[in-house]
C-alpha cells in the first residue's frame, strides 16, 4: 500500500512541471535563459553575447563595468569624430558672417577692404572684439586696459576678411582632427583655448597699445607646437612638421600687418600646454593636466595684470 502510493506521486498522477516564463514578460513561455543571471528570457529580451544570450539588465551592467577606451594621453575615443574641431570652425564662420552683417554700408561686403573686400578692413564687430590696449582710451573703442578683458577671448574667433578666415580654418581642419583624436575632445578644446588666449595675451603685452589684432592664428600656432611635442612624446617622426612650422614663421616675420607677438605667444603657450598634456604621469594624469592648465591660466592672468598696471599707472 505504501509503495503503490509513492509510485502514484512520482508518476503520471502528480502535477506536471510549470513551463518557464520570461521574467520581463510573464505571459510569454520560454526555455532560453540568460547566461549570466540564469533568468528566463523571451526572444524580445535576448541580447547576443559571446556565449549564448543575456538579458538587458546584465548587458547594461557589463557595459558599466567596462572602462571606456582612452587615448594615449587620457582623452576619450569620441574625439575621433572631430566634433570640437567642426564646432570651432562653425563658430568662426558664424562670427565672420556676423562681422560682415555688422558693417552696414561699409567697405566690407565680404569682410574686408583689400582685394575687393577679401582682406584687410575691419568691421564694427572686429573693433568690438579684437585685442586692443587703447591707452589712453578713445571712446567708444576703449580696450583691454580699461577692463574689456573679453577681447582676449573674442579675438581668437574674429577675422579680417574671408581669406584670413579660410587660411586659419584650413589649418584648423588639418591639425584639429588629428589632435582631437589623439587628446580627446575636452583636452583638445583646452589646448585650443589656452593657446589662443596665450597668443592674445602676448599681443596685449608687446604690441602697440593702439594696434588691434584678431584671428584664430594664435590658437593655430599653439596647435602646431602641441603636435610637435606630442609626436616627440610618442616617439614618432616630426620631420614633416618642422618645415611647415618654419614656413609659417617666415610668413609671420615677413608679411605686413601680422601680429608677431600673437603668433609667437600662441606657439609658446601651445608648446607648454602640449608638454602638460603629454608628460602627465599615467597614475594621476587628469589631476596633473588640470593643475598644469590652471597654472598656465594664472600665469597669463598675472601678465595681463602687470601690463594693465604699466599702461594705467
Amino acid at each position: 500500500m505504501t509503495e503503490r502510493s509513492g509510485q502514484a506521486g512520482d508518476g503520471t498522477g502528480g502535477s506536471p512541471p510549470a513551463t518557464p516564463v520570461c521574467y520581463r514578460h510573464p505571459g510569454r513561455e520560454t526555455y532560453v535563459r540568460c547566461t549570466r543571471c540564469d533568468r528566463p528570457i523571451c526572444p524580445e529580451c535576448m541580447r547576443e553575447a559571446s556565449v549564448g544570450h543575456q538579458c538587458p539588465e546584465c548587458v547594461n551592467e557589463g557595459r558599466r563595468s567596462v572602462r571606456p577606451a582612452r587615448t594615449a594621453f587620457g582623452g576619450g575615443a569620441v574625439g575621433r569624430r572631430g566634433l570640437v574641431t567642426r564646432t570651432l570652425i562653425a563658430l568662426n564662420v558664424l562670427m565672420m558672417l556676423l562681422s560682415v552683417l555688422s558693417d552696414r554700408g561699409g567697405d566690407s561686403m565680404v569682410g574686408g577692404s583689400g582685394l575687393g573686400g577679401l582682406l584687410g578692413g575691419g568691421t564694427p564687430l572686429t573693433h568690438w572684439g579684437a585685442v586692443l590696449a587703447q591707452w589712453p582710451p578713445q571712446f567708444p573703442v576703449e580696450g583691454v586696459a580699461t577692463g574689456e578683458w573679453y577681447r582676449l577671448v573674442t579675438a581668437m574667433f574674429l577675422h579680417y576678411g574671408v581669406v584670413h578666415l579660410l587660411l586659419n580654418m584650413w589649418a584648423l581642419w588639418v591639425l584639429g582632427r588629428d589632435l582631437e583624436a589623439l587628446l580627446g575632445p575636452l583636452r583638445f578644446l583646452a589646448l585650443y583655448l589656452v593657446a589662443g588666449l596665450g597668443g592674445n595675451v602676448a599681443a596685449y603685452l608687446f604690441s602697440d597699445p593702439n594696434a588691434a589684432s584678431a584671428g584664430a592664428s594664435t590658437a593655430i600656432f599653439g596647435l602646431f607646437a602641441a603636435v610637435f611635442v606630442l609626436m616627440r612624446r610618442l616617439g614618432r617622426d616630426t620631420s614633416a612638421i618642422v618645415p611647415i612650422l618654419v614656413i609659417n614663421l617666415i610668413f609671420t616675420f615677413t608679411v605686413p600687418s601680422i601680429s608677431i607677438p600673437g603668433h609667437l605667444g600662441g606657439l609658446i603657450t601651445g608648446a607648454a600646454m602640449g608638454w602638460v598634456l603629454a608628460y602627465a604621469p599615467r597614475m594621476r594624469r587628469s589631476v596633473f593636466q588640470t593643475a598644469g592648465t590652471a597654472i598656465l591660466l594664472v600665469a597669463l592672468l598675472g601678465l595681463v595684470l602687470v601690463r594693465t598696471a604699466m599702461l594705467t599707472g
